[in-house]
């Protein structure tokens, strides 16, 4: 298909807009574009700037072998800081002091044993003993298989979460599991502060 032919009064008022223009790109002006450089060849690179190798997770951390949840409560307790006299703590671990007020939380629920165990710290506290005896139990063995395992004794692992916070939290300075005398790992001494 060719271009028509402009009519003259079209002529005109191109010639007329042609007038008052000015160039985009004078041809005296123009130059053509600089062709682009060939990249470099990526054998040229030097070896300094490699990236190191990185594979996912090998500066990651290893995890315990064991669980905390499911280490025993008494190795739990054990890494606890001795925040009382040491050759006190000692005697008490020892089985060599008399606990002055006890408390037995056996057959108990939860929702049972939890109050019943903050008043009688509290109680303690307030009438001026230092060391008391909780008695847990070592919990009954289920017959029943369970697909989930489940942990014995259920008060024996909540009640030095209990002491630990909560409203006992400021009454109790050290739990440490009982010694065979006094109970064993059914029972805990609970050391408490001094009144002020």
């Amino acid at each position: 298909m060719s271009p028509r032919k402009l009519r003259p009064d079209e002529e005109q008022l191109w010639n007329q807009v042609a007038r008052t223009t000015d160039r985009l790109f004078p041809l005296e002006k123009a130059k053509r574009p600089e062709p682009t450089k060939a990249l470099p060849d990526v054998t040229t690179v030097p070896t300094e700037t490699e990236v190191p190798r990185f594979d996912v997770g090998s500066q990651a951390k290893p995890l315990p072998e064991i669980h905390q949840s499911t280490r025993r409560m008494r190795d739990r307790l054990a890494d606890h800081p001795v925040r009382m006299d040491a050759r006190t703590h000692g005697k008490m671990t020892r089985g060599k002091l008399k606990p002055e007020g006890r408390i037995d939380l056996h057959g108990m629920s939860q929702a049972q044993a939890h109050p019943a165990l903050i008043g009688f710290i509290h109680a303690s506290h307030a009438a001026g003993k230092r060391l008391v005896l909780v008695i847990t139990g070592k919990g009954s063995p289920d017959e029943a298989p369970w697909p989930i395992p489940r942990r014995r004794g259920v008060l024996r692992q909540v009640v030095p979460q209990w002491l630990a916070s909560g409203p006992a939290a400021s009454a109790v300075l050290q739990v440490t599991p009982a010694h065979l005398r006094h109970g064993g790992d059914g029972a805990y001494y609970v050391y408490l502060r001094k009144r002020r």
